[in-house]
């Protein structure tokens, strides 16, 4: 625990006040050479809704008030005053008539025309595909987002949709039928969490296969023009747990649920900060450009000076990070890649924070054919271990029924749910593993 009172005490040390008075952020040209944040807030009535006259949570009217919106988007702008977030509303909050939602509504639209904020939609909070068919996941989309511009007006339309999981088939319909071609359509990781599974996809952006949502598409037979991104940005030591595994949550990263709620404003910020900083400083390095997306949900019963916190420490070690809508950074992505010739790599070591091992570092390999994530104790000089190998190239299908399980898992997955699973040296993969991984990377095999 030593290491982590040190973060603390130097981010305590280190708060600077924010810069006022900058000029409305320019949209930047390419994507290289860049660091990105993306922000979500979903705004709802019920907790849940998984659909249009359904809901599995609390109500949550009471939460969401003109008020609290104010906050929200002040605690943003006092920190990064040119940023660009992204609201959704669920099919309820669209349609609610108290006067709440109305000026709820009301306010949001005038973010856009202020700030350059995009308005969206989520359908089925989150997990539409397990509780829809995907007709009826369709017939929101197309009705859902023609509210948002009735809304918004003068010929609006959203850059992005919110949607959690989105089912390939959807995706599709979004870029072939309503022109919409960035879609957060996976929530990486997330397994045994929630009403959804859905682990087995990339964590940066790739466009996703026919096959399945979690699948980068493998040719232009398999493609679908829309830009798949993830939700929330994880730490990768936690993100390997299955659910709550250990005790620890799997979904921590930067998301306030899993840090500021959980443990507090000064170690839930060395932990948001320490998995922005594997993507803004080593994980830039590596990729050419870095990204960090949050979202945060309106009702949260979380003060927003734990946000404006994480914000204020961004601007200060990192004052070049692009503020823009998911939108945006993901019709950026899909200017510079016009098919899945992406080949990300991340280096982590743990936080010593909940489920992120001190000990561990975790290396993880992604592209096209394949993702790889392998794992070795720095303390103890220890081996490397595979502990996911999920190849893309092999044949996949989604559920055809409503189901929480949409997941992709592959020869070994890093839930470790299976008895399959279990970690194991890169060369005790199967042969078709190894061959893909030499075309990539030969190095990791010739490694003693």
């Amino acid at each position: 625990m030593k290491q982590i009172f040190v973060i603390i005490l130097l981010i305590c040390t280190s708060i600077s006040v924010p810069v006022q008075g900058q000029s409305p952020l320019s949209s930047p040209d390419k994507l290289m050479g860049n660091r990105f944040l993306t922000f979500n807030t979903i705004i709802r009535v019920n907790q849940i809704e998984v659909s249009r006259d359904r809901n599995e949570g609390l109500d949550e009217r009471s939460m969401h008030t003109p008020e609290r919106v104010i906050a929200f988007r002040e605690a943003i702008s006092s920190e990064f005053p040119e940023a660009r977030i992204t609201w959704a509303f669920s099919w309820l909050a669209l349609h609610d008539m108290s006067d709440n939602y109305k000026k709820i509504r009301k306010l949001v639209a005038e973010y856009h025309y202020k700030y350059g904020d995009d308005v969206t939609f989520i359908p089925g909070a989150y997990f539409a595909n397990a509780y829809n068919t995907r007709e009826q996941v369709n017939k929101d989309l197309h009705e859902g987002l023609a509210k948002v511009s009735e809304i918004v007006g003068n010929g609006f339309r959203p850059k992005s949709v919110l949607a959690g999981f989105m089912a390939a088939e959807n995706q599709q319909y979004l870029a072939e039928k309503e022109g919409i071609h960035v879609c957060q359509g996976n929530i990486w990781s997330q397994f045994s969490i929630d009403n959804q599974d859905g682990d087995g996809a990339v964590s940066y952006p790739f466009y996703p296969s026919k096959e399945h949502f979690c699948k980068p598409a493998q040719g232009k037979d398999d493609f679908i023009d829309c830009v798949n991104l993830d939700g929330w940005t994880m730490d990768f030591l936690a993100a390997r747990r299955d659910g709550f595994a250990d005790g620890f949550n799997s979904r921590m990263g930067v998301g306030p649920i899993e840090t500021l709620y959980t443990y507090g404003k000064l170690v839930g910020l060395t932990q948001m900060m320490h998995t922005t900083a594997m993507h803004y400083d080593r994980g830039f390095e590596l990729n050419g450009f870095a990204w960090v997306t949050n979202c945060w949900e309106l009702s949260l019963p979380i003060d927003v000076s734990g946000l404006k916190d994480w914000l204020n420490e961004i601007k200060r070690n990192w004052p070049d990070v692009k503020f823009i809508t998911q939108g945006e950074f993901g019709l950026l992505w899909r200017e510079h890649y016009k098919d899945n010739s992406f080949n990300y790599r991340f280096e982590q070591k743990g936080s010593g924070i909940g489920g992120s091992d001190y000990n561990l570092k975790i290396s993880w390999f992604m592209n096209k054919d394949f993702r790889l994530a392998i794992t070795r104790d720095w303390q103890r000089n220890g081996r490397e271990n595979v502990i996911d190998f999920t190849n893309y190239t092999l044949k996949a299908s989604e559920p055809k029924d409503m189901t929480r399980k949409w997941s992709l898992l592959g020869e070994i997955n890093q839930k470790q749910s299976r008895p399959q699973d279990k970690p194991r040296p890169i060369k005790e993969l199967s042969p078709e593993a190894t061959s893909l991984i030499k075309k990539y990377y030969p190095y990791l095999l010739d490694k003693k």
